[in-house]
């Protein structure tokens, strides 16, 4: 009766605990709210998701028309937009449902929609879960997907405002729809005589085909997923073969799903010329026909070989390969770049992708940190999954095994994928906990009964002594009587080896969920604090009031193919990192983004920030375009490898000027430690020069800095040169020592000077090794209020979160020696701008008359020892005068 009561009530319960999920997740989600949320909008999360809300606001002031290519960033060149419209015209009609229309707005329901999809996820990985096995599956996936930690929990935190859970939710909802489909489609007979029947599998592959769509509609990717039916369509074909079954579902299913992608690709249009699949280009038809036209040739080549030994079949599709990549390779070079090179290119790694976050390899380390107990239990989800296809292949769970092996893959080349792989994690452990449940729950409910039944009879045996008298036993009957008994004993009794495993599974499995569920508690709480540094929000408030319109709408939606800029405009240079924060905060144009685009190449951001010449650097900004540059304590210090590795990726972590040695530990002991030092040349680049030193010239450290002697790596067999003596000294006699020892070195011995590293002593980027030249064309206009050092008082370091510089023309005054002038910035620091003469000239950037700017000069330019004072007005400046 019980059981009958639970049956009924079934659904309700399903349908319960999925909604406490899904509310559970959109808790944990809306959590950083509460920090995030001012009366100025949202502080969002991250960088792209600055960017993502610009296109909120360019697509509501043209809606539904989308910006394939936007002028507002990558000066001079404009950027080409290579992701879908779909999240964007996702949360631009949400916006107009809601009647969001000012900015604060229209931030707001912005950051609702990633928490929101992460709910979706909640069902839809039920239904997943349901369908590879059963409810209670589907249930240990619905609780495991709303808790489970990762970049798939941070990207669906409130406020980031980016496309990459869109990107898993419909995905997802692909897998779902394929899996339903190859499900309907293998028990049913391919032929015209059974149409009817053949109705459900059709519809299931249709809506398979619109889930792909999607998907695509999103980012471009998904051909990602294309891939993964290719490789599950090669290895089940085989594995068909090998059970003597037909494989004519397979062509069924995939024929109707691409051709439902050909048809919406190509309604969709080909915003990018060429074939990369990276972008929307014609490639992803030639793709998908050519996934069709495979799934044909397999099944044609399956029925050709029917008859023949079962190895043929394998060895004649090597041999096809083979023939059709070297045709291809010979032939048809584009088509082989879209089909095959490129796969190469999407899972190796180069150098300059260790400095972007998302794009690194993934560890092993990082891993465990991440998914600790559920890659245990997907682990065994596996291998469970391949135990109960040993004999006849479940086509679904081949599917999710393809599936999560090419996830897998993708995110140990890249992390970024590991909010793909999120799903799989979940997917298999619910797999691994419900088949372990399955095949111990009677044991399970045998022990219970078993101790209940126990405790019952206890009680009546106490009570039946207090009443009843002993009885005579006749041998025989008691023998005959008991005999039953014991049999049945046997058979209820609980095998306890069983019992051990559901009990570990169950706590393996709570533990997985405890722990996820606590790491997402904590990540979304430490995500209140984690928008847009205030800082940086400061200066690019300024910059926005302060400095010239570039004379490009930033609604406007422009056609690359007309477009030009106006004369007025101008670009900003910084680092990438802080590309979509200038467009959207100060409606300015960057030099370079976060796609990483401007970064790269002898214009880019990362050889002008690592340049030791201003010449060389100065060229550059002409090149470009640049008027501002923005620098950050950042870029000198923690994130200094990254445009050192841009610049030059053979010098992977900027050790041209922050080398490595080995250092003896000390006395008594024969170890070595790796250090991290400065030496002059990275007081000589233009970021250290512009934001440690102001652009004045810079005299060599009053205080000690380290003369090392050391050998080079290859004598000492070690991976860094290693320090054979070490001493401070002061500068200028640490050069001269180093001169002198250089002279007269043996091979592979040499001395230089170095500081140490920040990370040793945190002002040692204020004190340069040797004199440090001024900068000629590069003026402070702005800096932010805060001291990273705090506040240490009269004489302590002094140095501001982000300054930002105007390049100009500057003055040249005639003259030898010294010049200098004395500067206030609108912080109220004071500094002394000096340069030294080159050639008989000064070349000076700041204006002692005529300019209305925040940092002023207090007094005139003067040549030290001579007397001699120069006024210099903004007009000489910008025209680039001499004073006479």
């Amino acid at each position: 009766m019980a059981q009958m009561d639970i049956k009924k009530y079934q659904p309700y319960i399903i349908i319960g605990l999925i909604v406490i999920f899904a509310l559970l997740t959109l808790w944990t989600r809306g959590i950083p709210a509460e920090g995030l949320v001012t009366d100025e909008g949202v502080n969002l999360l991250g960088n792209d998701p600055w960017y993502n809300l610009r296109q909120v606001e360019q697509t509501l002031a043209n809606f539904p028309a989308y910006a394939w290519f936007d002028a507002m960033t990558l000066y001079p060149t404009g950027d080409v937009i290579y992701w879908g419209p779909l999240f964007i015209e996702i949360i631009s009609v949400l916006c107009l449902l809601l009647g969001a229309t000012t900015r604060p707005e229209i931030m707001l329901v912005a950051s609702w929609v990633p928490p929101l999809m992460a709910v979706a996820m909640v069902p839809v990985v039920y239904l997943l879960a349901r369908k590879i096995a059963d409810w209670k599956t589907g249930l240990i996936a619905a609780g495991l997907i709303a808790v489970i930690g990762s970049n798939y929990a941070y990207r669906s935190l409130f406020g980031f405002v980016d496309h990459h859970i869109a990107e898993t939710l419909f995905s997802t909802i692909f897998v779902l729809a394929y899996v339903a489909a190859l499900l309907a489609a293998r028990g049913v007979t391919i032929s015209r005589e059974n149409l009817q029947s053949l109705k459900i599998p059709a519809i299931t592959a249709v809506f398979a085909g619109v889930a792909y769509l999607l998907g695509y509609f999103n980012m471009p990717t998904m051909i990602l997923f294309a891939l993964i039916v290719a490789a599950f369509t090669l290895v089940q074909f085989i594995l068909d073969y090998f059970q003597e079954r037909s494989s004519d579902y397979l062509v069924f299913v995939n024929a109707i799903v691409f051709i439902v992608v050909i048809i919406g690709t190509v309604a969709f249009g080909f915003p990018h010329p060429g074939l990369d699949l990276s972008l929307y280009t014609i490639g992803h038809v030639i793709a998908s026909t050519a996934l069709i036209a495979g799934t044909a040739a397999l099944y044609g080549l399956s029925v050709f070989l029917k008859e023949r030994p079962k190895y043929y079949f394998p060895l004649t599709l090597l041999a096809v390969a083979a023939v059709v990549t070297t045709v291809l390779y010979v032939a048809l070079p584009e088509i082989y770049n879209l089909l095959i090179s490129s796969l190469f290119a999407f899972f190796g790694e180069e150098a300059v992708t260790t400095t972007v976050q998302e794009a690194r390899a993934w560890s092993f380390d990082a891993a465990r940190a991440t998914f600790h107990w559920g890659l245990l239990l997907a682990a065994g989800g596996v291998a469970t999954m391949l135990w109960q296809n040993r004999r006849e292949t479940n086509p679904a769970h081949i599917f999710v095994l393809i599936w999560t092996a090419i996830i897998l893959t993708s995110t140990a080349a890249h992390v970024r994928y590991e909010y793909y792989l999120a799903v799989n994690i979940a997917l298999l452990s619910a797999f691994f906990a419900g088949a372990v449940i399955d095949a111990t729950w009677k044991d399970v409910a045998r022990l219970i009964q078993k101790r209940s039944t126990d405790s019952a009879s206890a009680a009546k045996g106490k009570a039946e002594k207090r009443e009843e008298l002993p009885k005579k036993k006749s041998r025989k009957g008691a023998r005959a009587a008991d005999a039953p008994k014991e049999k049945s004993r046997k058979r209820d009794q609980p095998d306890y080896l069983k019992v051990g495993g559901f009990v570990l599974v169950v706590v393996f499995t709570l533990l997985f969920a405890g722990t996820s569920f606590l790491g997402n508690i904590a990540l979304a709480n430490s995500a209140k604090y984690g928008g847009m540094d205030s800082q940086w929000m400061e200066a690019l408030e300024w910059m926005g009031e302060n400095t010239p319109d570039p004379g490009v709408d930033y609604y406007a939606i422009y056609d690359q193919e007309i477009f030009t800029y106006p004369e007025e405009s101008y670009g900003v240079m910084s680092w990438w990192d802080y590309g979509h924060w200038i467009t959207f905060i100060s409606k300015r144009i960057p030099n370079n983004n976060p796609f990483q685009h401007g970064v790269a190449g002898p214009n880019g951001s990362a050889v002008y920030l690592v340049s030791t010449s201003e010449d060389a650097a100065n060229r550059i900004l002409d090149n470009i375009g640049t008027r501002y540059v923005i620098t950050d304590y950042q870029v000198v210090m923690g994130k200094f490898h990254a445009p050192a590795t841009w610049a030059d990726p053979d010098d992977a972590g900027g050790l041209r000027f922050q080398p490595v040695f080995f250092v003896p530990l000390g006395a008594g002991s024969t170890g070595y430690q790796a250090m991290q030092f400065y030496n002059q040349d990275y007081y000589m680049t233009m970021i250290s020069r512009l934001h440690n030193f102001d652009g004045s010239m810079t005299e060599p450290t009053t205080g000690p800095v380290l003369y090392v002697e050391y050998i080079e790596p290859e004598m000492a067999n070690a991976s860094y040169p290693v320090i054979i003596s070490a001493r401070e000294m002061n500068a200028t006699a640490a050069a001269a020592a180093a001169t002198a020892y250089n002279q007269n070195a043996q091979a592979g011995s040499h001395a230089t000077i170095l500081n140490l590293h920040y990370e040793y002593q945190a002002d040692s980027i204020l004190y340069p090794l040797e004199r440090v030249p001024a900068l000629k064309h590069y003026r402070l206009v702005h800096e932010t209020p805060q001291n990273i050092y705090g506040n240490v008082g009269a004489g302590g370091p002094d140095l501001k979160a982000v300054k930002i510089f105007e390049y100009v023309p500057g003055a040249t005054i005639r003259g030898e020696g010294i010049i200098e002038v004395p500067v206030v910035t609108n912080t109220g620091r004071e500094f002394v701008y000096r340069q030294e003469s080159e050639n008989g000239r000064f070349v000076v950037p700041y204006a002692t008359s005529g300019w209305s700017g925040e940092v002023r000069t207090t007094g005139p330019y003067r040549i030290v020892g001579t007397g001699q004072t120069f006024d210099v007005t903004e007009e000489d400046i910008q025209q680039g005068r001499t004073i006479n």
